[in-house]
């Protein structure tokens, strides 16, 4: 299979979505899953801090000094040292070697479920690549190789990492006792270890990527992987250099995107683009070449409608699914605003020892408001956010739940700290009509998925009946797109403006 070829055969796939994209949803909800150990961690720690009354101490020393905000450091550093001495006691009541040890244990825990849970996603994602490749379906694909790859997935990766390691600490060692003895021969040996470095590093990179690879498509462990990825690089350099200029051409662009978005502070439409084109469209072109070698690709055919058509369609029913959802499942929408709603309580109730030392101030966010890199920003952070709550919400509900309650407490405490709330309010009317919904439908999917996920896991449901759901969810999230973008050009063209001739 040549380039062209891979590339045309990654197209065809991505015209068909909700068969392959519902696995790649799973890169935004890793981190909403992550986020329910830290949750559980400050939880615990807060427990401890409320039994042993360190935390009513707080409160009491923190209600006797009435502190202010501090003060600018670079106006005035004398008076900020001072407030940070009259703090310093009341950080201390909190911060003890057990809560340390308590946010230790929670770090640690969070980045070992990342790097698990990345690995379950990579196998998904690759095992619906192939499936897909091959005319299969690819959401059924995706649960079962999840199950069945992510461990071999997971040593890949810790096998890669302790090579880049060795090769770094390798290269470093070697130039420092050249550089002890003579600098000169030192500037030299740097001069040639650079070019040499990062040829060993691309080909291990490159031999890693399509390992991978091998071990879905050829259903074998890790170890046979790295040997089959290996074997494809030496004996298909062409398609293995050709994989690599796609993938810097790939990020490249997205990097230049990025660049052009930042000037704006509209960086989150590149996290899109990568989740929902580049990472699939990698995916398929690495799966495509691999696969093609060991001759199990049949790709499907390139649909006829012209993308435009295509496109209008997939966003009526996308729109259609939504309004379908919310009809059958009321008491999950029901469920989710009450989740919300309590943690907006517990926010504004939470944050009342810190009035007047901590304010948010609407007037202020919107200083250098931009309506157009705004509302691009609005539109696809909160996509995002909705996708992530959703897809996050197949590990049993708890991360969809954690996402909405924590989203309530935000804006709680945004809402009783805020300096002059009206204004918040006014801002937030027009487009919160659609956002706020849209959030709840959201977290609500995300209760519809957990639930799914436990019957399967119970095996009161088959894995194909949970990939409908999937594919479901998958068209949801896209009337939720539709909706968030309307939200999104109202928030940065009409909310920050249209009341200011009234207050």
């Amino acid at each position: 299979m040549d380039a062209a070829t891979a590339l045309k055969s990654a197209a065809a796939v991505l015209h068909r979505p909700a068969d392959i994209l519902p696995a790649y949803f799973l890169t935004p909800a890793v981190p909403a899953i992550t986020r329910v150990v830290a949750f559980f961690g400050l939880a615990f720690a807060y427990l401890y801090l409320e039994t042993t009354g360190r935390l009513a101490r707080f409160r009491a020393e923190l209600a006797a000094r009435d502190l202010d905000p501090p003060p600018a450091t670079e106006t005035d550093p004398e008076a900020f040292d001072a407030w940070v001495r009259e703090v310093t006691p009341l950080v201390e009541t909190v911060v003890t070697p057990t809560t340390v040890a308590i946010v230790a244990v929670t770090l640690l825990a969070t980045v070992v479920v990342s790097v698990v849970l990345a690995a379950v996603a990579a196998a998904a994602q690759l095992s619906a690549s192939h499936a897909r490749l091959r005319s299969e379906r690819g959401t059924t694909a995706a649960l079962r190789g999840a199950r069945r790859y992510w461990l071999s997935i997971l040593a890949l990766r810790v096998l890669e990492t302790v090579l880049w390691l060795l090769v770094l600490a390798g290269v470093g060692l070697v130039v420092g006792v050249v550089s002890l003895v003579s600098p000169l021969v030192g500037v030299l040996v740097v001069l040639a270890a650079i070019p040499v470095t990062v040829g060993l590093l691309v080909g291990i990179r490159l031999t890693f990527v399509f390992a991978a690879v091998a071990v879905v498509v050829d259903d074998v462990s890790f170890g046979d992987g790295v040997r089959r990825g290996l074997d494809f690089l030496t004996t298909n350099p062409t398609a293995a250099g050709a994989y690599a200029l796609i993938a810097l051409a790939g990020l490249l662009v997205l990097g230049a995107v990025a660049g052009a978005l930042a000037v704006g502070g509209a960086g989150a439409l590149v996290g899109v683009l990568g989740f929902v084109l580049l990472s699939p469209g990698l995916d398929l072109v690495k799966t495509g070449f691999y696969a093609d070698y060991r001759g199990t690709v049949d790709p499907p055919s390139t649909p006829e409608a012209p993308t435009s058509e295509r496109l209008k369609a997939g966003l009526y029913r996308g729109v259609d699914e939504l309004f379908a959802f919310v009809r059958s499942n009321p008491i999950l929408q029901v469920v989710s605003l009450s989740v919300a709603l309590g943690g907006f309580a517990v926010g504004w109730v939470a944050v009342e020892p810190f009035l007047g030392t901590a304010s948010t101030s609407i007037a202020e966010r919107l200083a250098d408001h931009d309506p157009l890199f705004a509302a691009i920003e609005f539109g696809a952070n909160n996509w995002t956010v909705a996708v992530s709550t959703a897809f996050a919400g197949l590990a049993l509900a708890v991360p969809a739940a954690i996402a909405l309650f924590f989203n309530g407490f935000v804006f709680g405490v945004v809402a009783r700290t805020e300096e002059t709330l009206p204004e918040l309010l006014a801002f937030v009317a027009p487009h919160g009509i659609i956002e706020i919904p849209a959030f709840v439908i959201a977290g609500a999917l995300g209760l519809s998925l957990g639930g799914a996920g436990w019957l399967t896991a119970r095996g009161r449901m088959s894995v194909d009946a949970l990939a409908d759901s999937l594919e479901r969810a998958f068209w949801v999230a896209v009337g939720l797109g539709v909706l968030l973008v309307i939200a999104a050009v109202i928030e940065g063209f009409v909310s920050p403006y249209y009341y200011r001739p009234f207050l």
